[in-house]
């Protein structure tokens, strides 16, 4: 009883064996990626249609912030269980020509008039994980716009267009991004808007094509902000992204 049960074991880890090293000849057979190399240019996102629109930015000529912030644009839409135009944004960006390394903290402050006393407090005392009152004032565009004035060399309206397209056109929703789909849904749906916006027909989308309309609006919007002009203030609701710099060390 003993030897056929080892003899079982041994036969399930050959047959795992070969079907990895069928999907993958070289390598480690355990990783679920390869290793890519590029000598131009390089992008990376969750979905592939978001890493193309990067990829065409920076053949257009445009910078690695510009093919950023295409990107990020995109997943907006792409990948809503993750991204937004009205979240976060944090950048670190390495400058050849200057030797210096830049961070951008877009993070969002809370609203300027939300007193304690205001907050209904959980059960435990903290403040109700999924209401405004745990939001904090979006810094995303606003940190788009930093970073491109500085490091963008094409118009905010050409590295924006793509999203825009894609965004009226619709995209594929992929396997893993309709999962989170669905699960966000399960918590948001009665939220006020929820439905309107990321529930086409009351319900999560299937991995199929599927888009949310109203987002290309949005970035048509954002694409048509005017970036101030240098040393100009320009009042806005939003923060403005914090950088800090780095000079390259030298060697001693």
């Amino acid at each position: 009883m003993v030897r056929a049960a080892v003899v079982v074991v041994a036969a399930l880890l050959v047959f795992l064996t070969m079907t990895w090293s069928a999907d993958r000849p070289e390598g480690s057979p355990g990783a679920t990626r390869s290793v890519v190399h590029a000598t131009h240019g390089m992008v990376a996102a969750a979905h592939p249609l978001a890493v193309q629109i990067g990829v065409d930015i920076l053949k257009r000529g445009g910078s690695a912030v510009d093919a950023a912030i295409a990107v990020n644009a995109a997943l907006a839409f792409m990948e809503p269980v993750s991204c937004g135009l009205g979240g976060d944004l944090f950048a670190m960006v390495w400058d050849p020509s200057r030797g210096e390394l830049t961070g951008l903290n877009g993070s969002g402050r809370a609203p300027q008039r939300l007193a304690r006393e205001l907050v209904p407090a959980e059960a435990d005392g903290t403040i109700p994980l999924y209401s405004p009152y745990s939001w904090t004032v979006p810094g995303c565009v606003d940190g788009w716009f930093e970073l491109h004035a500085r490091y963008g060399r094409l118009p905010m309206a050409e590295v924006l267009a793509p999203a825009i397209a894609a965004a009226r056109d619709g995209v594929p929703v992929p396997q893993v991004i309709a999962g989170g789909w669905a699960s966000g849904a399960r918590v948001f749906r009665e939220k006020p808007g929820f439905a309107e916006v990321f529930l086409p027909g009351g319900r999560a989308p299937a991995p199929r094509a599927g888009c949310v309309p109203r987002t290309a609006e949005r970035l048509e919007l954002s694409g048509g902000r005017t970036a101030p002009a240098a040393g100009a203030h320009q009042p806005s609701p939003k923060p403005r992204g914090q950088a800090h710099h780095r000079p390259r060390q030298q060697a001693p």
